[in-house]
């Protein structure tokens, strides 16, 4: 006998939310096969902000409402779907769809990574799921699989590239040479990034999604605070063509990693990947998640990381998982904390080797005095580099490159600290971490 239909209650009817809808309608048969008849869905209630404004997939005007809780509210919903984005109204739906016993899908990462501990004790508190896979990753099934697939490994570190936007912007500046505002203007016109690109191009789009992927791997709720995250708005040519040379790519690359202490590294920023790594060659759009577990060994995770259809499998594949739960099948609640005593390794005791660009002033003896606090703090010089503009031979004011090795971050902070008081240094330095993957 054939399950009864179940109705969804949609927060959001954005680029999202509007793929979600169109998938549902045209593999509404495909779903129900693939699971014996037991899951059928239907759009029963659709919260937007304005009635009147155009979308992609035509919902039924008697189904609209612009009042969240008469989503929540509506007997007709089982299921509710948040996809609105922001903290705030968010997590009033979220909070109190979980109350009311109503599975939950999300895929806000700015909502779980801020504000997850009071969502994850309400999902435990009143026994409903919360699920997330389209948080993290676009169609990429990264969360299923730190969540089940690996369950029985200790992982030991995940590496990844989980930002289109940025990704894109980084590949034209090195195949075309375009500065950054020229590489971001493109993304725009292409649809690749917002009007507003901030979270994108700063980190913290990248950092919401490496919060989640290390406490899901790492059961311990993690301060956004303390998560140190560093964006490309300062990535000039220069140091895409340095890269070059050396035999690397820029990339934002997002790490989480334990140490053999326990403690966990979690960091975002734009790093120096050698060219023969498989996340080098990771382009435009795409994301990518390596992760490495002590029994499966090493794994890669590739494909589109945003856009409507991508993001759109990710919510039906988890309104699958929460249907069944709903119809009393064994489901998960997605990540409860099973730790309270996990530390974060502050960001000044991570090491790495490093590549570092100074503005300075050119005259004799730049170089010795930036050498000299370096040799004195310990930390060991690999290269330097001081290119001239061929449009300016005779500037006064230069790029001057050194290549560090490995050191603590905060040494290296504090070092910088002190060679930028120098008068020959006209602005903060420009840190890349030379990562070893």
């Amino acid at each position: 006998m054939n399950a009864p239909t179940l109705g969804l209650g949609l927060a959001g009817l954005g680029t999202v939310g509007s793929g979600v809808v169109l998938m549902l309608e045209r593999n509404a048969e495909l779903i129900a096969d693939r699971t014996g008849g037991a899951v059928r869905l239907e759009v029963a209630r659709v919260l937007v902000r304005d009635p009147s404004k155009p979308r992609a997939a035509a919902v039924d005007d008697a189904k609209v409402t612009t009042d969240w809780r008469q989503v929540v509210d509506d007997p007709a919903v089982h299921i509710v779907v948040e996809l609105i984005g922001g903290t705030d109204t968010a997590f009033d739906i979220v909070a109190a769809a979980l109350k009311a016993g109503k599975p939950v899908v999300t895929g806000n990462k700015a909502l779980l990574a801020e504000r997850g501990t009071e969502l994850f004790a309400l999902s435990r508190e009143h026994g409903t799921p919360i699920h997330f896979e389209a948080a993290v990753a676009g169609g990429i099934p990264i969360i299923k699989t730190v969540q089940e697939s690996f369950i029985g490994n200790r992982i030991h570190s995940m590496s990844g590239i989980i930002n289109g936007t940025s990704n894109y912007i980084l590949e034209r500046m090195t195949t075309g040479g375009l500065e950054f505002a020229e590489a971001l203007s493109e993304a725009q016109q292409l649809g690749y990034a917002e009007a507003d690109p901030a979270l994108d191009v700063n980190g913290w789009d990248a950092a919401h999604k490496a919060i989640l992927l290390a406490t899901l791997a790492y059961g311990f709720a993690i301060d956004p605070e303390k998560v140190h995250v560093a964006g490309i708005e300062q990535v000039r040519p220069i140091d895409i063509e340095f890269a070059t040379r050396l035999g690397y790519v820029v990339k934002l690359l997002a790490v989480v990693r334990e140490h053999p202490d326990g403690s966990v590294e979690c960091r975002v920023q734009p790093s120096f990947i050698a060219k023969s790594h498989i996340l080098a060659s990771v382009n435009g759009v795409f994301n990518a998640v390596a992760v490495h577990g002590d029994s499966a060994g090493e794994s890669l995770f590739y494909g589109r990381g945003a856009g409507q259809d991508p993001t759109a499998s990710s919510v039906v594949a988890d309104l699958v998982e929460a249907a069944r739960s709903v119809e009393g099948e064994a489901g998960h609640r997605g990540f409860l904390p099973y730790r309270d005593d996990g530390k974060l390794l502050p960001v000044e005791e991570t090491s790495t080797a490093y590549y570092v660009r100074f503005d300075v002033t050119d005259r004799p003896g730049v170089i010795a005095e930036v050498a000299k606090r370096l040799a004195d703090a310990g930390i060991g010089i690999s290269g330097t580099h001081s290119p001239v503009n061929p449009e300016s031979p005779d500037a006064d004011f230069v790029d001057m490159v050194f290549q560090l090795h490995s050191c603590r971050f905060g040494l290296l902070q504090d070092t910088l600290d002190q060679i930028e008081k120098l008068d020959c240094i006209n602005s903060s330095p420009v840190v890349f971490r030379i990562e070893k993957l």
